[in-house]
């Protein structure tokens, strides 16, 4: 079963079976969600349907893990303008306008104080918005592990709050005076993992897209004076209450993974752009390691290309106790549907160990 394969997965106990999971896949990719699962579900379906299918997709695909966030609504209430991607969903329909700094100048960024701008909802009523969340992964997705998460750790909050052109800037200009904000914005966002390490979800995604694709956008040594120390702090209820801290990043964090470990986390989830090979070496045998699968080959690639991708993945990470398969980068809805298919078809022909 895939809970069974999940759980021992995150216990390091080497399930004979490697498990398996995908990002975004059940959501986005509908073609996909429609050949598998035999539900005549698109992008314009009303959401019963398409919950309905996404549900019977991570059943049909075997997921034994399921990546999810939960966040205060209104939290920023108007003082955050938008974190901003490409198209991603079928259409560009996720494609977002209108959305501008509300901080108009460095100075005013700079002296930003959370509790004065953001929300600060109940301890009990965040307890209450984790365990919800963590309840919904049970109903919808009853065969897997279930958990909850948070999105904004650190640099992500500061991306979603600031926008990337008012973020560089502020770094460029007061590096320090950034860090400051922060330091802040930590103490703020203590909160949420105080509550995460009392609610009832056993597994914990905590997510910080703290890097670019080619590694850190600020000097190393910024990192580790004022990311590090503050994800410690906010990590340390975690730790406390023994609960399963898998940490997400996109882009190349390879250079600061010893550093995320040191806060510590249980596992990582990591696109292709990390160093597979070198998070197996260093932290196979003693932490989750999530994906590293790359997305590219099953969109752009024949089917020898997506096999090639599958056995590099399977093959440096078949002798690592907790490593799930997951194409990681995403599971963009123009991978071919035969490619995504077969890719599903050869992870199975090699999960056994």
């Amino acid at each position: 079963m895939s809970y069974d394969d999940g759980w021992a997965a995150l216990n390091l106990e080497k399930p004979a079976r490697i498990p398996h999971t995908e990002m975004s896949a059940e959501w986005y990719h509908w073609p996909l969600v429609a050949a598998v699962t035999g539900i005549d579900v698109d992008i314009d379906s009303p959401v019963e349907t398409r919950e309905k299918a996404c549900a019977a997709f991570v059943a049909a695909w075997d997921y034994d893990v399921h990546m999810t966030f939960w966040f205060e609504p209104n939290a920023y209430g108007d003082n955050w303008t938008y974190m901003g991607h490409a198209d991603y969903a079928q259409e560009g329909r996720d494609f977002e306008h209108g959305w501008a700094c509300p901080y108009k100048t460095v100075e005013e960024a700079l002296a930003l104080d959370p509790f004065e701008r953001f929300t600060t909802i109940d301890h009990a009523d965040l307890v209450a918005g984790f365990n919800e969340s963590n309840e919904l992964e049970k109903r919808f997705y009853p065969s897997i592990v279930p958990g909850t998460g948070i999105y904004q750790t650190l640099m992500s909050g500061m991306i979603a709050i600031f926008g990337w052109d008012m973020l560089l800037t502020m770094a460029g200009e007061d590096p320090d005076g950034f860090g400051e904000v922060m330091n802040r914005y930590a103490v703020w966002g203590q909160r949420y993992y105080n509550a995460l390490a009392e609610s009832e979800a056993e597994v914990v995604w905590v997510h910080d897209d703290m890097v670019w694709t080619e590694g850190a956008f600020l000097h190393p040594s910024w990192y580790r004076q004022y990311v590090f120390p503050n994800m410690k702090k906010l990590f340390a209820p975690l730790v406390e209450a023994g609960k399963k801290i898998l940490f997400v990043s996109d882009g190349d964090y390879t250079e600061f993974a010893k550093d995320v470990a040191d806060c510590g986390v249980t596992g990582f989830w990591f696109e292709c752009f990390t160093d597979l090979k070198y998070m197996t070496e260093t932290f196979g045998q003693t932490h989750i390691l999530v994906g590293n699968g790359d997305c590219r080959p099953l969109t752009f690639g024949t089917k020898d290309d997506v096999r090639a991708e599958v056995e590099r993945c399977i093959a440096l990470g078949r002798d690592c106790p907790g490593y799930f398969m997951c194409i990681s980068g995403h599971f963009p809805p123009n991978i071919p549907v035969e490619n995504a298919l077969y890719y599903y078809d050869v992870y199975n022909e090699l999960s056994r160990r």
